[in-house]
């Protein structure tokens, strides 16, 4: 060991920066693939919506994206935050954790913006709380409408297709539904 070099202190920011992008880089290449057919059905996108666990299917999730800037939208409900621009494309973003819970949001320091797949007609984004890769479900245990992993943690399977028909999601004018 050189003098002066402390084997306990953390990677330069570069180095973490540089595993955040490959992390993401794998992330959203196993979601391509998933996409194509390529990859098993059988695993799904975990993400946190406020304080709990969601899993979405990899074929209704397109991009995973940092929370960007957004320009809001007068006289829209209070989970619709406006319109963000993401390789440019203009998408309403959405915090789905107030639209599930009035008093809750999803801000934070971990909060990505999870862009509907093209295939279902929406130029929407959600934001999530934080973004876990991907999960088996077939490994969980079932636990009534909940699946839960090894770890003991409950997941709820979100389905994005069925959410974009829901009446309420589709009426963002503030006083609509």
């Amino acid at each position: 060991m050189h003098a002066g070099v402390d084997s306990a202190a953390p990677p330069p920011q570069s180095q973490r920066r540089t595993r955040l992008r490959d992390y993401q880089a794998q992330l959203i290449e196993r979601m391509q693939a998933a996409q194509s057919g390529a990859v098993q059905a059988h695993h799904q996108l975990g993400v946190a919506i406020g304080e709990r666990r969601y899993l979405l299917e990899l074929t209704e999730a397109g991009e995973i994206v940092p929370c960007a800037a957004l320009a809001g939208v007068p006289l829209t409900q209070t989970w619709y935050l406006g319109l963000a621009n993401v390789r440019g494309s203009l998408l309403g973003v959405i915090d789905l954790a107030r639209y599930l819970d009035s008093g809750a949001g999803a801000a934070g320091p971990e909060a990505r913006l999870v862009s509907l797949a093209p295939r279902l007609g929406f130029n929407c984004a959600l934001l999530v709380t934080r973004v876990y890769g991907l999960r088996r479900p077939g490994a969980m245990q079932a636990d009534g409408a909940l699946l839960r992993d090894a770890d003991g943690h409950a997941w709820t399977p979100l389905s994005l297709a069925a959410l974009v028909r829901e009446e309420r999601f589709l009426h963002v004018a503030h006083g609509s539904l």
